[in-house]
């Protein structure tokens, strides 16, 4: 299990390793163009968090383990949704 850490002070989210790997690709990629986005992260708790991604924001992505190899197909699919209006939408554990 890995840990997106986000703001400061940091709010820590629990995302398994293999997505976590992917949405720091798609987010990295974002970033570089400029381009803004929302994440929804699920809790655990049935709730969810929707975390506002810019350039401004302070980030850590710390993965524990091998995520496996990168599905190019499934990166066009979160950077499709991350392009929409309600944003990247991780699904739920």
């Amino acid at each position: 299990m890995g840990h997106l850490r986000y703001g400061s002070p940091a709010q820590t989210f629990d995302v398994d390793d293999r997505t976590l790997a992917h949405v720091e690709i798609v987010t990295l990629a974002k970033l570089r163009r400029g381009e803004p986005f929302a994440l929804t992260i699920p809790s655990p708790a049935g709730g969810r968090s929707t975390l506002w991604i810019n350039a401004a924001s302070m980030l850590v992505f710390d993965l524990n383990g091998d995520p496996g190899p990168i599905d190019r197909a499934w990166l066009e699919t979160l950077i499709d949704a991350a392009n929409t209006g309600p944003g990247l939408r991780l699904p739920s554990a």
